[in-house]
């Protein structure tokens, strides 16, 4: 039973934070690397699937911040970037009549 509960467990992907519940959801491929975007409000997270070795850590974490406006079109605030490559929070600001 418990294996099956753990099989359950790791297919359910990316899921999001409590706070970014019923967030808007992108799911992205870049250079072959999943990623799943959430979007609530002024708010997103980043999440990479998949192992990653640690020299490749800073490339993903650009590329995720990248993903940001490409998926949004809102652009992300720097300076409330938190996380690492494997998930990442902040907020974003948007167009005007964009949310």
């Amino acid at each position: 039973m418990r294996w099956l509960l753990i099989l359950i467990l790791a297919a359910c992907g990316a899921q999001p934070s409590p706070l970014m519940f019923g967030a808007q959801r992108f799911d992205t491929v870049v250079e072959g690397r999943s990623y799943t975007l959430f979007k609530k409000d002024n708010r997103v997270e980043v999440i990479r699937l998949g192992w990653a070795d640690p020299e490749e850590h800073p490339r993903i974490r650009a590329t995720m911040f990248d993903l940001v406006p490409k998926l949004t079109g809102c652009s992300i605030v720097p300076s409330t970037l938190q996380g690492d490559s494997g998930a990442m929070r902040g907020r974003v600001t948007c167009p005007k009549g964009q949310q």
